[in-house]
């Protein structure tokens, strides 16, 4: 589970999240890997482009240590209405996403996903710490920090770079 509010999580290896049938998953699994995580939504703009160059980029490293975790949200024009389950059978089913897709979260106000409050508070952004829109990206190192933070313009190729840099291969 995660860390108790008297002792803050250090990295996003001290979070429990929930999968998308509501199993408990500690992070603390991804010790070691490089990962990418994005609140994703299946009825956005951005939707196919991201989850193709998504796809694409997991395939290419998830053998060198890459990972993608994949939080659905409906808070930006309700662009994830479904389910969490229903939201990872699209992403499974139409864009061959073999990452996790957690439950659905929220990414702003008070309800925020704890996991969302302590990426938001390690990389603020243009609007501070808010998030502005589906398909913003947060890069975390092999320790579990987060070293960068991308808009949800930044196509998921366009970081390739980032990506092979953090995973130790330039």
């Amino acid at each position: 589970m995660g860390a108790s509010q008297s002792v803050p999580e250090k990295s996003i290896h001290d979070f429990s999240v929930k999968d998308s049938k509501g199993n408990d998953m500690d992070l603390s699994i991804y010790k070691g890997k490089v990962l990418l995580v994005v609140n994703v939504a299946s009825k956005c703009g951005f939707t196919e482009s991201n989850y193709t160059q998504m796809s694409e980029l997991y395939n290419k490293y998830k053998d060198k240590g890459f990972e993608i975790l994949a939080f659905p949200c409906n808070q930006f024009l309700r662009q994830e209405p479904g389910s969490s389950q229903e939201a990872q059978e699209f992403a499974c089913t139409r864009f061959k996403a073999e990452y996790p897709i957690f439950q659905k979260v929220r990414v702003n106000g008070p309800d925020t996903a704890p996991i969302y409050k302590f990426l938001k508070a390690n990389k603020g952004g243009f609007l501070g710490a808010r998030i502005k829109w589906n398909f913003t990206k947060f890069l975390v190192d092999k320790d579990g920090q987060v070293i960068a933070r991308y808009s949800p313009t930044t196509a998921p190729l366009a970081i390739e770079a980032d990506i092979q840099k953090t995973l130790g291969e330039v």
